[in-house]
């Protein structure tokens, strides 16, 4: 997988070595080449010079080809540019942008696009937004506690109950949409084969779904 991260303060050379280190082709873009010296010697990633939101650089660095986006410059504006173009124009699948000014997120939300907030969340959490691996996650609630996430039910659940995937305080399937329809489900519906499930997920519990799921 490709991912490009906007900035190379703190949290970005920090994610960038993240992902780098767990096998992901790194594109760092920042506008002064001397940020890149925050990288550490484990970093096998490229490093690109110039702004987060000029086309011509996002093209450089591979944005048609990405799979994930993080923007995480000092500037919540560039930030919030950055990610709505790799969303809106070049249909990355998985953006997200920090924001200096939580008041801010709702309105980003409504724009289609995650954001983080600097109190509230680390390095781990953007990675986890950036790796869900068959998970697309549609909305973070409050301050990225809970999403709403969606996925394909896999075979192994294919008959299986919505209450088999249900985890009380942690995992709670909302809705199911099958052959293009969506309803609420009861915890006795049966799962079908090619069914999209539609959960509220504890952040913290990503990892338990995806045993649940079958993906380990």
């Amino acid at each position: 997988m490709k991912m490009i991260i906007i900035g190379c303060g703190r949290l970005g050379a920090g994610l960038a070595e993240t992902l780098s280190q767990r096998g992901f082709g790194v594109t760092v873009v920042d506008r002064n080449p001397a940020a890149f010296e925050r990288l550490g010697v484990s970093f096998r990633g490229n490093t690109l010079t110039g702004g987060g939101f000029d086309r011509e650089v996002l093209l450089a660095a591979g944005i048609e080809r990405a799979d994930g986006l993080a923007s995480v410059t000092a500037s919540d504006e560039v930030n919030v540019v950055a990610a709505r173009l790799a969303r809106h124009v070049f249909h990355v699948p998985r953006v997200v942008a920090r924001l200096y000014e939580p008041r801010k997120a709702e309105v980003y939300r409504r724009l289609g696009l995650m954001t983080i907030s600097q109190l509230t969340w680390g390095i781990s959490r953007i990675v986890e937004l950036l790796c869900y691996s068959k998970l697309e996650t549609i909305k973070s609630l409050g301050s990225g506690e809970v999403d709403i996430v969606e996925a394909e039910v896999p075979r192994l659940l294919i008959g299986r109950t919505v209450n088999e995937l249900s985890v009380p305080g942690e995992i709670h399937v909302v809705a199911v949409t099958r052959k293009g329809t969506t309803f609420l489900p009861m915890l006795g519906t049966e799962f079908h084969e090619g069914d999209m499930v539609h959960l509220a997920l504890l952040a913290s519990s990503a990892e338990r779904l995806k045993l649940i799921l079958g993906w380990h």
